[in-house]
């Protein structure tokens, strides 16, 4: 499949509705990055090194020099956002990174001016903003978009775009049928279908226009099949759904590693508290409930309790996230774990994570804007699972089960790489060693 991948070149606009902690944070660390003011620790695509071949052979080259990616010299951003600021002012207010690195990147954070973004306040209770489009229908709101996804690649001179949405969390709501067809949705953003959301609006725009898009936040946006259908037809990759960033990340870390011992888990309590916007939109009971869902599914689907009813059938998982302003965008958690052992003795386990949320969601935007970016020049369609690494709760075909468990998710990534790049896929079974040893004698 090599020889089918088109190359990197020219310039890659990367656009994001939400210039807020996130995606200032992404954009700032970037700019700074190209400058060798940092490294960009926590991303895959520029730290990271990949097996190929035996482990005899001693092949370990970087993610970057293995797959044609995008150069981050290379990059542009742009995005939207509800409030007029740019990147510079945006980020001095997230107040996320040291004011002098983002001084030392000001000219290049201050050129960046969101555009009017799409907004509902409907879907986002405790937020306002008056940098937002107006439109007689959500229709003409989309086609809005899709032209400043036009304006913005032809003034930056873009060969290739990619969205990531860095947005807030949006209400709770399930799919109906306005989400079943192309034809349906389209009638539906037409008649200003109000289960319609100003995240799908943009995903529509984008995956209309053959843009690749990511959803980091646990809206519905593109897992639908309107939308999914419509990623088929336009032969554009997506996926989602929502950062896997703290409490998460530690909870699919350390699942797989009881399940893989067969240790048992009675009850697995978590709290959180952040003081940043996600915070304070996550303050009212229709956006955490979004939210909710998006974490609920991970304990369950890594530790099956169909499958295993003797360990997890009793499992009482809770989840409680709390806004508290002083800690801005230092999120801690606190995670409180009944496990059981052998001849059922209790054990606990307990957790603190005194985390950035930000600092760790940056380095995924990056990596989804350049494995997105790479899937569309390989001719990748629909949904990326491969990426579910990146996702708390992952898009993935409708027939399967959603697979949270950290490890096996880096295995498909990095096998998928293999895959498009012509290497042996590797399944760690080892046996063949050994083989070899014993047919010498």
């Amino acid at each position: 499949m090599k020889e089918q991948i088109l190359p990197a070149e020219g310039k890659l606009g990367i656009l994001m509705p939400g210039l807020g902690a996130v995606a200032t944070t992404f954009i700032a660390g970037v700019e700074a990055v190209k400058k060798d003011l940092a490294q960009p620790i926590g991303s895959l695509t520029q730290m990271g090194s990949i097996r190929l071949g035996k482990r005899t052979e001693n092949r370990y080259p970087k993610v970057k020099d293995f797959v044609p990616l995008a150069h981050l010299n290379d990059v542009v951003f742009g995005g939207w956002d509800v409030y007029e600021d740019n990147v510079y002012k945006a980020a001095m207010h997230a107040k996320v990174l040291d004011k002098e690195l983002l001084e030392a990147i000001k000219p290049e954070l201050e050129a960046i001016k969101p555009m009017k973004a799409v907004f509902d306040k409907s879907y986002i209770q405790n937020l306002d903003g008056t940098n937002v489009k107006t439109a007689a229908t959500k229709y003409e709101l989309a086609l809005q978009v899709m032209e400043d996804i036009r304006k913005f690649q032809e003034e930056n001179n873009c060969s290739r775009l990619v969205m990531v949405w860095c947005g807030s969390t949006e209400k709770y709501i399930e799919e109906t049928a306005v989400h079943s067809t192309i034809e349906s949705f389209e009638e539906g953003l037409k008649n200003n279908n109000t289960l319609i959301a100003p995240s799908m609006i943009y995903a529509y725009a984008a995956i209309k226009s053959g843009v690749p898009f990511a959803n980091g936040a646990p809206n519905l946006t593109c897992d639908i099949p309107a939308l999914i259908e419509l990623a088929k037809e336009t032969e554009t990759p997506i996926g989602g759904k929502d950062f896997k960033t703290g409490q998460t990340l530690m909870k699919t870390i350390l699942a797989p590693g009881l399940q893989a011992r067969s240790l048992g888990v009675r009850g697995w309590f978590s709290t959180n508290i952040l003081g940043n916007r996600d915070g304070y939109v996550l303050d009212h009971p229709d956006n955490f409930r979004t939210k909710e869902v998006s974490k609920l599914g991970v304990l369950e689907d890594i530790l099956q309790p169909d499958i295993n009813p003797e360990l997890y059938g009793d499992l009482y998982h809770k989840i409680r996230i709390n806004y508290y302003p002083p800690h801005g965008d230092n999120k801690e958690s606190w995670d409180n774990i009944d496990i059981f052992g052998w001849l059922g003795y209790s054990m606990q386990i307990k957790i603190n994570f005194l985390c950035k949320d930000s600092i760790l969601a940056a380095p995924i935007v990056l990596d989804l804007a350049l494995f997105l970016d790479l899937a569309k020049r390989a001719g990748m369609i629909g949904i990326q699972e491969w990426l579910s690494f990146y996702f708390k709760s992952p898009q993935h075909a409708p027939e399967l089960r959603a697979e949270h468990d950290i490890f096996k998710q880096l295995m498909k990534l990095q096998n998928t790489l293999r895959h498009i790049m012509g290497e042996d896929l590797i399944t760690h079974l080892g046996l063949d060693y050994y083989q070899e040893l014993v047919d010498t004698l």
